[in-house]
This record gives C-alpha cells, sequence and structure tokens, in this order.
C-alpha cells in the first residue's frame, strides 16, 4: 500500500483520469473529492465489505438448502 500525506487542496492522481482532492480536514473526519470517469465505480470501503458478507452469508444459506433437499433424495 502506496502512504501519501497530503493537506488540504492537494491532490493525487492516479492514472490519466482519476484525480482524488483533499476537501477538508476536521478533528478525525477527513472529506475528500473524487474526479473520474463514470465508467469507474466509486463506493465505500465498509459498503463493499457489508455487500461482501451479505453475499457470503446468502450463498452458504444456498448451500444448507441444497444439502437437505439434496439427503432427501
Amino acid at each position: 500500500m502506496l502512504v501519501l500525506s497530503r493537506k488540504p487542496n492537494e491532490s493525487i492522481q492516479i492514472g490519466d483520469n482519476i484525480e482524488i482532492r483533499i476537501i477538508e480536514v476536521k478533528g478525525d473526519t477527513v472529506r475528500i473529492g473524487i474526479e473520474a470517469p463514470k465508467s469507474v465505480d466509486i463506493l465505500r470501503g465498509e459498503l463493499v465489505q457489508s455487500i461482501s458478507e451479505s453475499n457470503t452469508e446468502a450463498i452458504s444459506i444456498d448451500l444448507n438448502v441444497f444439502e437437505q433437499l439434496k439427503n432427501k433424495n
């Protein structure tokens, strides 16, 4: 992982078309602005983790149902 220190109004460029700008630092909160093509998905990390956990749970439930159905035959 690359770790950079930035101040408000400074930015980070990723590739040719993604820019991340530090808008404000207040206490333990950092507001950032992201400019990227609409084709790039931008999601909060906790949302990605929640979706991943829900998908994992759904798969395990389906496998349990599958095993129950399999055992009935």
